[in-house]
């Protein structure tokens, strides 16, 4: 990241620890935390918001998944911003919408392996035999099969 933005980027390794420390000073705070089948984990109090510089921008990719802070709430592209503790947010579910050629051609691109094997094999050998497909399957012969999904639904 250093070398792409000659130094004027910094990142840090996500922990309640420096996410809480690099707050107060961040300029932009991007939240995309994904875990599939379940919500998303609220990573950012009010405080936390509160204690940021007036005009820091959040961008809370992670509100498909119920968003990681407290004070996020679903925009739109046509309304994307709010703002709350005088924090600029937004909070726009399917981003890949805003391009939907684009995103359907890297959909189609990543997923025409998996069909082109499902094609060859069938579908209940290919789940047996190949782990990342079956790992995105959520039902599979009637039953709820991903942990995350069956945990989310209390099944």
């Amino acid at each position: 990241m250093r070398d792409v933005f000659a130094g004027g980027v910094s990142t840090i390794l996500s922990s309640p620890a420096s996410i809480e420390e690099c707050i107060p000073e961040s300029d932009l705070v991007i939240g995309a935390v994904l875990i599939p089948g379940q919500k998303a984990p609220l990573l950012l109090t009010r405080q936390m918001i509160e204690s940021m510089r007036r005009w820091t921008v959040f961008i809370d990719i992670s509100i498909d998944q119920g968003g990681i802070s407290e004070t996020g709430r679903v925009t739109t592209h046509e309304d994307p911003f709010f703002v709350e503790a005088v924090v600029l947010h937004s909070c726009i579910p399917n981003i890949p919408a805003a391009v939907p050629r684009s995103s359907s051609l890297a959909l189609a691109a990543r997923s025409l392996p998996y069909a082109l094997e499902m094609a060859e094999k069938g579908m209940e050998r290919s789940l047996d035999e190949n782990e990342a497909l079956m790992r995105g399957v959520n039902v599979r012969g009637g039953k709820i099969v991903h942990p995350g999904v069956r945990e989310a639904l209390g099944d």
